[in-house]
Formats: structure tokens, C-alpha cells, sequence
């Protein structure tokens, strides 16, 4: 639970960040009961990172320090750069159902922009470019490069391609990854098998006719961390299989974390928690 009792599934966080980085944090917040979402994540601060919010069903409004107030409901996504420092509180609703389901995925600041001035980037879904294959694979690109056509989403530190995939039943789709990068998917509908994924998944088996090594049955909720490489690739299941691959240029910088709080010393974050404590953590 996070927040006032937000009851959410958490991919990664608050551990080891090196095999994600420039990734810090990734939770899928799904739920049909209001009492486990409803009372949200009121007033808090932020600095040193990027919160990337993208909403399924229902809708988050959100407020900050800097008086900016609004709502991202299903198919949109809001990018905010913390900089220097905001406080800002998220709030979920339901659909008509009850229904509420999105992600959110922090990625870390370089030293050099740690304490740059924060910004907002909302993006609303008919925005958001749709890709569609013959096979009938289709993708919604959010962030980055894709299959020559760019994401609304822009001037991200840590250059990230943010991508929501969909293939059909039994088919067999290889998605370009460029080999600099770290790599994740996470399967929210359907099931398959990716190859050449590594670790957290698992159970693995290797294709004795091709030496591939295969990630059976990422279902529903499963997070696959990618080996570099240049390429992913996946195989859907009987029902199909959707899923977030997000990739993006580690940072290799020290990593100094408390909470929603990320810098690169242990004294750059005391004086942050020191400047929240004197009211000071708000900069013009």
C-alpha cells in the first residue's frame, strides 16, 4: 500500500536500480474497489526525478505547489520533471464500473538536471500516435521513437521509448530495442513467451534448435527485464498479450534515495529533507 492505502502492484522499486536505470519505481495500480484507491496519494514532495502517470480506466486529478490543477483520465498520460522540487497530490477515481487501472514509472534525473525548474507534459489520448501492423500487432507510441514515428512526449533526460504493445492470438512479433539500453516489459492482459529475457522472470527454457532462451507464460502482472541486445521478441499466447516495453540510456550515476526524494549524495538528500523541514524546499 502507498499513499493513504492505495492498494497497487509494485514491478520494481526502492532496491538495487542498476539493472533498470535510468528506471527507479514502476506500479500498476488496479482496482474495483473504491476503498482501496479512493483515498489516493495526497500532498507530497518530489525531487531529483520524472513520474510518468498513464491511466487505462478511470481518472487521477492532480494539483501541485505551483497551482496547476487537472485530470488525465483513460488512454492519457502526464509526464512531470520534479526538478528542483514540487509537492503535488494525485487522487484516483473510478469509472462508472469502479473500475481504476494505470501505471506510474519514476525515471531518474541526471546530477546536471536534478535541480532544474519542474514542468508538466499532459498528453490526452487521441494525441498519443496508434501503430498498426498487417499481422495486426498494433502499439500505442507515448515516448520515443518507434517504427518511424515519434511520441508527443519530448525532451526527456533519460531519452526513453515508452511503448504500448498488442498482439494477437499465436503470433509472433520482434520489436527493435537499441542495444545502449536497458530494457523492461510488463504484461497486464493475455499471456506469452519472450526470448532472451533475463532475470526476474523465473522458470526458463532454452530452444534446443535455435539456442534461444525462452520466458514461458509472462502472464497477467509480470515483469521481464531485458539482456542487452537489439531486438525483443514475443510470442502470444491463445489469448493474446498486451503489455508496457519501455526502454531507456542508463545514467551509471550514484544513486542517494529517500522516499519520493532521488539525488546522487547523501547530503545532497539531508539537505532536501532539511530545506522540507524549514519550509525552505520551494525554489523560485
Amino acid at each position: 500500500m502507498e499513499g493513504a492505502g492505495v492498494h497497487l502492484q509494485r514491478g520494481f522499486g526502492f532496491g538495487n536500480t542498476t539493472e533498470f536505470d535510468p528506471f527507479l519505481l514502476f506500479d500498476d495500480f488496479r482496482n474495483d474497489v473504491p476503498s482501496h484507491y479512493s483515498a489516493g496519494f495526497p500532498w507530497h514532495p518530489h525531487r531529483g526525478i520524472e513520474t510518468i502517470t498513464y491511466v487505462l480506466a478511470g481518472s487521477v486529478e492532480h494539483s501541485d505547489s505551483m497551482g496547476n490543477h487537472g485530470a488525465i483520465s483513460a488512454g492519457d498520460v502526464q509526464w512531470m520533471t520534479a526538478g528542483r522540487g514540487i509537492i503535488h497530490q494525485e487522487m484516483p477515481k473510478g469509472d462508472p464500473q469502479g473500475l481504476m487501472h494505470g501505471f506510474q514509472l519514476w525515471a531518474n534525473l541526471p546530477a546536471s538536471l536534478k535541480m532544474t525548474a519542474p514542468r508538466y507534459q499532459e498528453v490526452k489520448s487521441p494525441d498519443i500516435p496508434v501503430i498498426t501492423e498487417d499481422d495486426g500487432t498494433s502499439l500505442r507510441l507515448v515516448c520515443g521513437s518507434f517504427w518511424g514515428k515519434k511520441g508527443p512526449v519530448e525532451g526527456i533526460a533519460a531519452d526513453p521509448t515508452y511503448l504500448d504493445v498488442s498482439v494477437p492470438p499465436n503470433r509472433r512479433r520482434t520489436l527493435p530495442v537499441e542495444t545502449t539500453r536497458h530494457a523492461f516489459a510488463y504484461v497486464f492482459a493475455g499471456s506469452g513467451s519472450f526470448r532472451n529475457a533475463s532475470d526476474p522472470q523465473a522458470v526458463k527454457t532454452e530452444d534446443l534448435a535455435t539456442g534461444e532462451i525462452i520466458t514461458p507464460d509472462a502472464k497477467n502482472r509480470s515483469l521481464i527485464l531485458f539482456d542487452r541486445g537489439d531486438e525483443v521478441t514475443v510470442q502470444a499466447g491463445e489469448e493474446g498479450i498486451r503489455f508496457l516495453l519501455v526502454s531507456g540510456q542508463p545514467l551509471e550515476e550514484p544513486v542517494a534515495w529517500h522516499g519520493p526524494i532521488v539525488m546522487n549524495t547523501q547530503e545532497q538528500l539531508r539537505q532536501a529533507f532539511q530545506e522540507l523541514d524549514r519550509g525552505t524546499f520551494l525554489r523560485p
